[in-house]
């Protein structure tokens, strides 16, 4: 069969790639670029743990050496503290921070060693043609050819040619939010801990007072970001170089400490979600699909979901044929939960940045305007946490033997530990990406003795008989806890690491009546499948 053609060599095309090529998939990936990206300090993304926990399992990486874990969040308005959250490891995470050139030059050379995956660089896409057999695409270049696949993603960016030729739509709003950025190497007043400061007491008031954003990075590096008041007025270097210095000293008590300019720029956020996420054999992730990023949100941690969500559907059509309803679920799960999240912005950025604001509609004001923006930068509430599948056409209903923990269907689960087959103790998200299904079974006291003393005891020998019956490869796993999981409970994992369901026992009819539902239903295709789906996708709306 032809290989998976992927438009883009940014972090969502190489993870792609690397993603499929761990699934025994072979991809061409056509980069207009030259192979290599340009240092730039100052452009940078913020990954969540578990997407970050992608990262690693690709690259073979400890990503942590590369980037920078917060020691906590710090939000201020004027000269008072509002809010201070510390990640001291008893709870949530703290979220990586890291140069978005260092994470692409670590994909790339973890794709280099791949046999299945070959990079044609400057190759730019110019025509494709869909056939009920395959897909052709055309690249201009020193090194211009047809190329022949089976399916084309294209991860091609905002100016998608993918989406382009594909002739859809990409409607939304233009400029929601723009920074003037400075990545710089200076001593700031606290160590490692990211700061949220709203207006800043050297600072007039009216629409320039804004807010300014300060992360740090390795090294000594800082990423500043501030908030430009509404319109297209010209940044210019003098100045940036004013503000940097204003900011600096403003934290310093008056004096501006030594400093060294790194990067700078200006980032310019648009909300805006393409009609369509699958035409055929063709689909969009990444920035070609969806831009968002106000009010601190990580528009590449979500492209980076597309990616991990689309890798294994793509992976069990290219080994095992088409599966329609597995297929169209990309859009549905990815589309709906993108747009619920530029849904959640959009009516928090009038709130937020309008003259009255906040003050006006909610009691606690102040400290009401530093948690909804703390939500985007830490990937809470509904601007930012990492989303649920729900509705999802692979989550299984009317289970009799379905109990609830505390992940709910559709959801990320938990990263526990458990004891793999060949007796083991790692991660679980260790085993996700393989393209197999993952039954957990939480057997609390299976950690204290070797595997071989309880592998073929008490409920074991019928969940492994039930686990190899299942219609798709599964890896059958043991926890001795789960959160919200009596014992004997039965967890489904999907390989992008999401939540079937939970089963309360050993109960065969309904484990391989989930894992049939999470495949999408059986392997012979619907037709009609993808004509609801379409026909869903147009009558959709985009928030505006």
């Amino acid at each position: 069969m032809d290989p998976v053609i992927i438009v883009g060599a940014g972090p969502v095309g190489l993870t792609l790639a690397l993603a499929l090529a761990r699934q025994e998939v072979p991809c061409v990936v056509l980069d207009e670029g030259p192979g290599k990206d340009d240092p730039r300090p100052a452009r940078t993304v913020v990954l969540r743990e578990d997407t970050a926990a992608l990262m690693e399992r690709l690259t073979g990486l400890p990503l942590d050496q590369y980037g920078a874990r917060w020691a906590g969040w710090r939000s201020m308005r004027r000269k008072q503290v509002m809010r201070e959250v510390f990640f001291d490891g008893t709870g949530d995470p703290a979220p990586l921070h890291i140069a978005q050139h260092v994470l692409t030059d670590a994909l790339r050379a973890a794709l280099s060693g791949e046999r299945l995956v070959q990079v044609a660089v400057d190759s730019r896409l110019d025509s494709l043609e869909q056939e009920p057999s395959g897909i052709t695409a055309h690249t201009r270049g020193p090194a211009g050819t047809w190329w022949r696949g089976s399916y084309l993603v294209g991860c091609d960016g905002p100016r998608s040619t993918v989406r382009k030729l594909q002739d859809i739509r990409f409607p939304g709003r233009t400029a929601v939010e723009r920074h003037a950025v400075a990545a710089l190497r200076a001593d700031l007043p606290w160590d490692d801990v990211a700061l949220l400061h709203r207006l800043p007491p050297w600072r007039t008031s009216g629409p320039s007072a804004g807010e300014i954003t300060a992360r740090p990075l390795p090294d000594g590096v800082w990423r500043l970001d501030w908030l430009l008041p509404p319109g297209k007025d010209l940044v210019t270097p003098e100045l940036l170089l004013a503000r940097v210095r204003e900011t600096l000293a403003g934290w310093t008590d008056g004096t501006t400490p030594p400093y060294e300019l790194l990067d700078t720029g200006v980032h310019t956020v648009h909300h805006r979600l393409a009609r369509r996420w699958r035409a055929d054999r063709v689909f969009l992730a990444g920035d070609a699909a969806h831009l968002l990023g106000a009010l601190g949100t990580h528009g590449v941690d979500e492209g980076l979901r597309d990616a991990d969500n689309l890798a294994w559907k793509l992976a069990l059509a290219w080994h095992h044929g088409p599966h329609e309803a597995l297929l169209n679920s990309y859009q549905t799960e990815r589309r709906a939960l993108v747009a619920a999240r530029l849904r959640a912005a959009d009516q928090v950025l009038p709130l937020l940045r309008g003259g009255g604001g906040l003050r006006s509609r909610l009691p606690g004001t102040g400290r009401g305007h530093d948690s909804l923006l703390m939500d985007g930068h830490l990937g809470e509430g509904p601007v930012g946490t990492p989303g649920v599948y729900d509705p999802s056409p692979l989550t299984p209903r009317d289970l009799e033997g379905a109990v609830p923990v505390d992940t709910p269907p559709g959801a990320p689960v938990t990263d526990v530990v458990v004891t793999a087959e060949d007796g083991t103790f790692v991660p679980l998200r260790e085993r996700l990406g393989r393209g197999a299904l993952l039954v957990v079974l939480i057997a609390p006291g299976t950690g204290v003795w070797a595997r071989r003393h309880w592998v073929s005891a008490g409920i074991m020998p019928r969940l492994a008989a039930a686990v190899e019956a299942l219609p798709h490869p599964a890896e059958l796993l043991v926890a001795e806890e789960y959160p919200g999981a009596a014992a004997h409970t039965v967890l489904l994992v999907r390989p992008d690491g999401h939540l079937v369901t939970a089963l309360n026992g050993v109960r065969p009819a309904d484990l391989y009546a989930a894992a049939e539902t999470a495949l999408g239903g059986p392997a012979i295709a619907d037709a009609d499948a993808e004509k609801d789906s379409k026909a869903e996708a147009e009558a959709e709306t985009v928030s505006s």
